[in-house]
């Protein structure tokens, strides 16, 4: 297996050739890739079996889903000794959490939020190949000065994570600790399901200096920092796995006054991309490969959001993932990154799965991104976190944890003027707006979904 330094030294002699040399890297990886598919997983080889025999084009390769995977697992893995009933049998038991499963994968699994959960194997290569990017993300957006005081304070660490069963943040932190990477005297893992207050209250006695967590808990805490019940002082704040709006952006840097560190990953890749000064995200290309598509599967524009975006992994052997429907929406960047990173940037505007589909006035179907939605309730004061639930094709549920000092019933009608009047300019027909009186609520994964569409 090849060493992560070694990785490091490679991503960096790739980046040093530029455009053209990042692309040769990826075509030759892809075709790599490719090759060993066919070879080892009965899924592919019969996927693949009308294509050419070399391909250096991942647009010539059908698309993959995740139902389509996991219903044929056993072919889908390359390894003969795997199987989804050994697997599902390893990951029903919480205690092997970070155990390698047959000695040589770490599990992950998703929370099922859309309706498919998925299983995911991690073979030796791959990590290597998570651990070397995390690195450079690290190196990329961390300054010298962060970098000095997360140092002095012994990279004291709190990570806001789900922590039940084998979801992959949890899985990952509980696997860096059992090897060494990640100190367990020096770390402190905090469930994502518990209780503000309570969270309040252990992140005050623990005072990290590195707090990492997904972005809408961290947006909920930057809002007890700001009413003074929360009072630490990091250095650094990772946002996990979620893309992240402008106006949380503001508030969590608003409240903390910390370096701010972007991330974008999934199961299926745990190491996608990480932010920049100018506000973009850029995708490890040597190591990846995103497509931006529309619904029906051709390439969107730069500059354009797509309905969403096909990734293969150039490094998961165990089980590859080529041309996959990761089912997020996507903005590439048409030029190059005032920052100067060569690598390709993004933004994540949401996932295709949130869409909501109304009935219109004149008898179609209007489909609304959730970040219209977002947008919208955003640049009402006085919300602390917002979720809007769809409980039938004509009636929405607006879930709002307000502010401490907010009027509920002028924040309330506020929200449903602005909320109809959104639904009038996409032209939908008679849609009810309710006001919930629940809260939002979390996802098995502790995410809090902006968007909740009808089944």
């Amino acid at each position: 297996m090849t060493s992560t330094l070694a990785l490091i030294r490679d991503g960096r002699r790739t980046l040093r050739q530029g455009p053209d040399g990042l692309a040769h890297r990826q075509r030759e990886r892809l075709t790599a890739m490719i090759d060993f598919a066919r070879t080892h997983s009965p899924y592919y080889r019969e996927l693949y079996r009308t294509l050419p025999e070399r391909i250096e084009d991942p647009t010539l390769l059908p698309v993959t889903r995740k139902q389509d995977l996991m219903a044929r697992f056993d072919d889908w893995v390359t390894d003969p000794e795997v199987t989804i009933d050994r697997v599902r049998a390893f990951v029903a038991d919480p205690r092997r959490v970070g155990e390698r499963f047959l000695g040589r994968y770490l599990v992950t699994t998703t929370s099922g939020t859309t309706g498919h959960r998925g299983v995911f194997l991690l073979d030796d290569h791959a990590a290597a190949v998570v651990r070397a990017l995390s690195l450079r993300a690290a190196q990329r957006t961390l300054t010298p000065a962060v970098t000095a005081r997360l140092l002095i304070r012994r990279m004291r660490s709190a990570h806001i994570v789900a922590t039940g069963g084998h979801l992959a943040a949890y899985t990952v932190i509980v696997r860096s600790r059992a090897v060494g990477r990640l100190p367990a005297r020096s770390s402190r893992v905090l469930s994502v399901h518990s209780p503000l207050p309570e969270l309040v209250d252990q992140l005050n006695q623990c005072r990290p200096v590195f707090l990492a967590g997904y972005a809408t808990v961290i947006a909920l805490l930057a809002g007890e920092q700001l009413a003074g019940r929360l009072r630490i002082a990091p250095a650094a704040v990772s946002l996990l796995a979620e893309g992240v709006s402008d106006h949380d952006h503001r508030r969590i840097r608003s409240a903390f006054g910390a370096h701010l560190v972007d991330t974008y990953g999934c199961n299926e890749s745990l190491a996608l991309a990480y932010g920049c000064p100018a506000g973009w995200l850029h995708v490890h290309s040597d190591w990846l490969i995103l497509e931006p598509v529309g619904p029906d599967l051709r390439p969107t524009p730069p500059g354009q959001e797509s309905f969403t975006v096909l990734l293969t992994s150039l490094c998961r052997w165990a089980q590859p993932i080529l041309r996959y429907d990761l089912g997020d929406s996507v903005v590439l960047r048409p030029d190059a990154c005032p920052c100067g990173d060569l690598l390709p940037a993004i933004k994540v505007r949401g996932r295709a799965a949130d869409l909501l589909s109304f009935p219109r006035l004149d008898g179609g179907t209007v489909h609304i991104v959730p970040m219209a939605f977002e947008t919208l309730l955003e640049s009402i004061p006085g919300i602390d976190l917002f979720q809007i639930v769809q409980t039938a094709p004509s009636c929405v549920r607006v879930r709002i944890l307000s502010a401490v000092t907010a009027d509920r019933e002028r924040l309330w009608t506020a929200v449903r003027k602005e909320m109809v009047a959104l639904l009038i300019a996409h032209g939908v027909g008679h849609v009810s707006v309710e006001r919930a009186h629940e809260p939002p609520e979390q996802s098995a994964g502790g995410k809090y979904r902006v968007v909740i569409p009808w089944p």
